[in-house]
């Protein structure tokens, strides 16, 4: 083959080329995600809020929510005494909400229902 054909490199130059402008494209993608994420810490702040909501605590829900956390202590006691397992949340608003399970959460609002909290 001669010396001055070049043919067999453009092969090589279009795949490097190829590779590159990929490349550049996916940066700019994972640096775009990056800066959503950024932001997403933010929405994301509230206690147990999964999805954006500050109410939304996936499966579960509040049976109570009180000012005061000693209270919510002990409604948290009183179902756990009756078989419902719960688990507490602060929101921003200083307040506590005591959670239980979608199935359960009927029950646990009639156990505390004398309670100042509900």
């Amino acid at each position: 083959m001669a010396s001055g054909n070049s043919w067999y490199l453009i092969g090589p130059l279009i795949a490097v080329g190829l590779v590159a402008f990929l490349g550049a494209v996916f940066r700019r993608m994972g640096l775009h995600w990056t800066f959503a994420a950024e932001d997403a810490g933010e929405r994301y702040a509230d206690g147990l809020a999964i999805f954006g909501e500050p109410d939304d605590y996936g499966l579960l829900c509040p049976a109570a929510v009180t000012d005061d956390s000693d209270l919510a202590d002990e409604i948290q006691r009183l179902l756990g005494d009756a078989g419902i397992r719960a688990t507490q949340a602060a929101g921003r608003d200083g307040r506590m909400a005591v959670l239980v399970f979608v199935e359960e959460v009927e029950e646990a609002r009639r156990l505390v229902g004398g309670s100042p909290a509900v």
